[in-house]
């Protein structure tokens, strides 16, 4: 572990070397991967110096004990030598979960995707209950919230919408929501009382770059046409909404809710380079598959991942186990519950296969 330390420490200060080198200063792409590459790396500099500075203080308290001392002083130095074991301790613990590979989306703002899927209009219900979650989840966090697309339906659910949330670690803590979520409840639209089970799909992508996926503008074809709202009505006679085709990879992808075909446009395009970009990466992944097995967050889309028990007020996420009874609770938002399982669980598979390298 220490020998990857200090390799992390030397590329730390070659980084800050680099970023004072005028040919880099001028060159904005280089000088955003090597400002984020440092950032990247700061706090685990920090705390390796932090140890190994704990460490000669602790080697320095034991020396004393070779010097003649009273029974006082002795008693002194002994208390010095526990509570710096523990201080060195708690770093070294901090120090393997520094080390553990990061996602390099985590700190990107996210785009997510929702639809309903069985269960017809209760499903489409259940699909508009899941976005307000995580609205009001974003909102506790300070993040930004924009609706991107929308397929409203008339009792106030969606068949699909996509929406950014907009914020500093937003895709590091909603990239769990990637799967099949189910439900289980009574419908508004049932008279006979009975429980039903529905289901929607939720797709969770990292907002990406022009820099980081190459998209042609002849390899794009642009549709425009009238958007339309719950229903199938017209509400604008304009040909306002855009519709945009990826042909290398047949990605498809629509936008209607601003009045602005440029604007409908620019957001279709954050979704087109995040739909490619996220193909590409579950190519990679599913090679890397092949080879071990994933860590939670990363499987397949289709998987039913957690279930939303009313009668019970009931969470449940199949891939830890974790069942909560605050069903309530979590609808309106409250997720950290399930979001800080999920991490821990995440990290404890990535260091359990560190330390089998």
């Amino acid at each position: 572990m220490f020998d990857r330390l200090q390799a992390v420490e030397d590329r730390y200060d070659r980084l800050n070397e680099l970023l004072s080198d005028p040919e880099i200063v001028s060159d904005t792409n280089k000088l955003r991967e090597y400002s984020k590459e440092q950032s990247d790396l700061q706090d685990t500099v920090e705390a390796y110096r932090e140890y190994k500075e704990t460490k000669e203080q602790l080697e320095g308290a034991k020396a004393m004990f070779d010097d003649k001392l009273d029974a006082d002083m002795r008693e002194m130095v002994k208390e010095e030598v526990s509570e710096l074991e523990e201080q060195l301790e708690v770093i070294e613990e901090r120090l393997h979960i520094l080390l553990i590979p990061k996602d390099p989306n985590d700190d990107k703002n996210v785009i997510m995707e929702i639809r309903g899927a069985a269960g017809g209009d209760e499903a489409a219900l259940f699909a508009g209950d899941l976005y307000r979650m995580y609205s009001r989840y974003a909102e506790s966090n300070g993040w930004k919230v924009t609706v991107m697309d929308s397929n409203p339906t008339g009792l106030g659910g969606f068949k699909e919408i996509v929406f950014m949330i907009s914020g500093k670690g937003a895709y590091s803590k909603l990239k769990y929501e990637n799967g099949a979520h189910r439900v289980q409840r009574v419908p508004e639209t049932e008279s006979g009382g009975r429980i039903h089970t529905s289901t929607a799909t939720v797709a969770c992508l990292p907002e990406v770059e022009e820099v980081e996926v190459e998209i042609h503008d002849n390899d794009i074809r642009v549709d425009t046409y009238a958007s339309s709202g719950a229903g199938g009505q017209s509400v604008n006679t304009t040909m306002s909404a855009v519709r945009l085709t990826h042909i290398p990879t047949n990605t498809v992808v629509t936008c209607q809710d601003e009045k602005s075909q440029i604007k409908n446009k620019a957001s279709a395009m954050k979704v087109l380079r995040a739909r490619v970009y996220d193909k590409f990466q579950q190519e990679a992944q599913a090679e890397y598959d092949a080879v071990r097995k994933s860590a939670v967050g990363t499987g397949d889309r289709s998987e039913r991942i957690r279930t939303y028990n009313y009668p019970q007020n009931r969470v449940t996420d199949h891939r830890i186990g974790l069942t909560i009874q605050k069903l309530d609770q979590i609808m309106q938002g409250k997720m950290d519950e399930i979001v800080e399982a999920l991490v821990v669980e995440e990290q404890s598979a990535k260091m359990e296969a560190l330390n089998n390298d």
